[in-house]
């Protein structure tokens, strides 16, 4: 069993960048999906990013998209979400999370479901400042 642990989180102002990180603890993120989401205050989580196990594709949500990077460095068992031109929109704790099922390739839409993933963070906020 694998437990994400985010960090990196903070209170930025608009157009500022973050990077967040998620480090494996108990397990490995090696060949895994690997996933970002957000809740914002009484909404539902969303999915942000995603990136394959292999780390040759990456997936995200409309809204991100151009702002935002996801990235992996198996040997340091690490997953980024570099997060540039930050907007009061993108407020929310973000959570990391993993698939359970090693060497698992999806569809793209299923790459954003809750439930392709088995293990999550506990989540960072992130504040954005107008």
């Amino acid at each position: 069993q694998v437990q994400p642990v985010e960090s990196g989180g903070g209170l930025v102002q608009a157009g500022g960048s973050l990077r967040l990180s998620c480090a494996a603890s108990g397990g490995t993120f090696t060949s895994r999906v690997m996933g970002w989401f957000r809740q914002a205050p009484g909404k539902e989580r969303m999915f942000v990013a995603a990136i394959t196990w292999s780390g040759g594709s990456t997936y995200y949500t409309e809204a991100v998209k151009g702002r935002f990077t996801i990235s992996r460095d198996d040997a340091q068992n690490t997953v980024y979400l570099q997060m540039n031109s930050l907007k009061p929109e993108d407020t929310a704790i973000y959570y990391c999370a993993a698939d359970g099922n090693p060497r698992r390739t999806y569809i793209e839409r299923d790459y954003g479901r809750r439930g392709t993933y088995d293990y999550w963070g506990q989540g960072t906020q992130v504040t954005v400042s107008s």
